[in-house]
């Protein structure tokens, strides 16, 4: 039995709120269960100093989560200094995920800066993320379009992420805390619409698993993804 009394395939209750920034081109607030993370899409007429003239666009995001956003306060990154290096893994995993759905010739010299913010923590942030962001960023391109800055939609596909893990032996979809802090093996997938893989992360916490085991874990991911895609969808008023 799952800590949560889902069953193994089950993702936890998911919400897709939209446009709850009124200053950003777009937004989603992404919650996966108890995970709750503000994603805001901004336009920015400047791209990267080595990307200009170029003819391409491109994304980008910042992670950061707020001080309670878990049962202990931690204090902000800023206050420290510097970001820490699960962070900067993170954020750069957003944004490979988020460029990997869009046509950066298509947007042209625009660059779109999505930020994750997590407002409350209980495992699957990075994921949560992801797929909020993916929302945020539709919506930003779509203003885009709408301004005439810009033809069409530089999307090639749409993009979401899920967390796997074995817990107690058996294969389970969408990790919450509780079964992440004690899981055997904990993985995270990026997925597209079309199915195709963007990132896997996949991490023995305890023994080693066997490719049976993965190849459930991924098998997991596909359906998990897959039902995402669907709420994505529904979010954007898409058919």
């Amino acid at each position: 039995m799952r800590p949560s009394g889902r069953a193994f395939d089950a993702l936890r209750a998911i919400n897709l709120e939209t446009d709850v920034n009124k200053y950003a081109e777009g937004s989603c607030l992404v919650k996966f269960g108890d995970t709750h993370v503000l994603c805001t899409a901004s336009v920015d007429d400047r791209v990267p100093s080595w990307l200009k003239n170029g003819g391409k666009g491109w994304v980008t995001a910042e992670y950061g989560m707020l001080p309670r956003a878990t049962d202990q306060r931690t204090d902000r990154e800023a206050a420290r200094g510097k970001q820490t290096g699960r962070t900067q893994e993170i954020q750069r995993l957003i944004g490979r995920s988020l460029r990997a759905v869009t046509d950066l010739k298509a947007l042209g010299e625009i660059q779109v800066k999505v930020d994750c913010d997590v407002l409350q923590a209980d495992g699957g942030t990075r994921t949560a993320a992801i797929t909020g962001g993916y929302v945020a960023l539709v919506l930003a391109l779509r203003h885009l379009v709408q301004i005439r800055k810009i033809k069409a939609l530089p999307l090639i596909d749409s993009v979401a992420a899920i967390s796997c893990g074995l817990h107690q032996g058996q294969a389970v979809l969408d990790l919450d805390y509780a079964e992440d802090s004690s899981a055997q093996a904990d993985a995270n997938f990026v997925i597209t619409g079309k199915g195709g893989l963007v990132e896997v992360q996949a991490t023995a916490e305890q023994t080693p698993f066997t490719r049976a085991e993965f190849e459930a874990l991924m098998a997991l991911a596909e359906k998990g993804t897959a039902e995402l895609a669907a709420i994505q969808k529904a979010a954007l008023g898409e058919d």
